[in-house]
């Protein structure tokens, strides 16, 4: 990443988003686990862009050419009204072959993808646990979230004066306070580890994707991520395997005590390897 050097002496900036609700129970407290589609593994990622500016003129460039091209402005997510693809990309909304434009479009800017996986059958082990063990105790996917926010930045907040952190909005509630609190944590967690004192300004906002281009780009590399792992299809993730700098495992079974660390100089994950763990 050639032009990351100069970003890193400014001040580093990454974009947020999940993969996954970190539901557990449903209606009359019933295990969402047992719905088939309901999503095996939760999952936190960011990226971090050589060029924020950059990013988000390529992918307009890019929405605004395929409007105006008659072969995909009829597809009903580029329509203004539908409110999806005519406003951000979303892997999830968009068409198959506007999907395909957008991949090869990401493959040639310049980022790095950073993400951690939670199992949720090992999370409803840890409730139940807990509820053994405290009867007042309440599960919520908040509290989910904001551990593996703890995770994501645990060692990326300790070498710069000032970081900016965009996180992919939940809902209606504005959760900044309690985000900058659990960053808070997990920098001085880190530090008293390493002995060391450091205090960074950081600057957290929440965002649509429509707001910040670089959470469209987090989405679609934790499409590919989520792809692999629920679908057991990993071409996606392949395609961008270049593009990641860490993605913790956390429950591999097979890892070690902290799970299994993945990166783009080794092989990326194995979906049948990932199947055997719910068989």
């Amino acid at each position: 990443m050639a032009d990351l050097g100069n970003k890193e002496e400014e001040v580093p900036t990454f974009y947020v988003d999940e993969a996954g609700d970190g539901v557990l129970f449903g209606p009359k407290g019933r295990d969402r686990l047992l719905d088939p589609n309901a999503p095996q593994f939760f999952m936190l990622g960011m990226v971090r862009c050589a060029n924020d500016d950059e990013m988000s003129e390529r992918l307009s460039l890019l929405r605004s050419e395929l409007q105006a091209n008659p072969l995909y402005a009829t597809i009903p997510s580029m329509r203004p009204e539908a409110r999806k693809t005519a406003r951000a990309f979303h892997a999830k909304d968009d068409h198959p072959e506007i999907r395909a434009k957008v991949f090869e479009l990401l493959l040639e800017m310049d980022f790095r993808f950073f993400a951690v996986i939670k199992d949720m059958r090992v999370v409803r082990g840890y409730v139940e646990n807990r509820n053994r063990m405290h009867a007042d105790y309440r599960y919520h996917p908040n509290e989910l979230y904001d551990l593996t926010v703890r995770m994501l930045f645990k060692q990326r907040l300790h070498t710069h004066g000032r970081y900016g952190i965009t996180f992919a909005r939940r809902g209606k509630s504005d959760r900044t306070k309690t985000l900058r609190e659990e960053l808070e944590k997990t920098r001085l967690c880190f530090l008293a580890e390493q002995s060391k004192n450091h205090a960074p300004d950081i600057g957290i906002r929440p965002a649509y994707p429509w707001e910040a281009a670089c959470l469209q780009v987090a989405d679609y590399c934790l499409w590919a991520l989520q792809r692999c792992y629920e679908r057991r299809e990993a071409r996606f993730l392949h395609a961008l395997w270049s593009k990641v700098s860490l993605v913790l495992d956390v429950d591999d079974p097979s890892g070690k005590k902290y799970g299994t660390y993945l990166s783009r100089k080794a092989a990326p994950p194995d979906p049948e390897k990932i199947k055997n763990r719910w068989i």
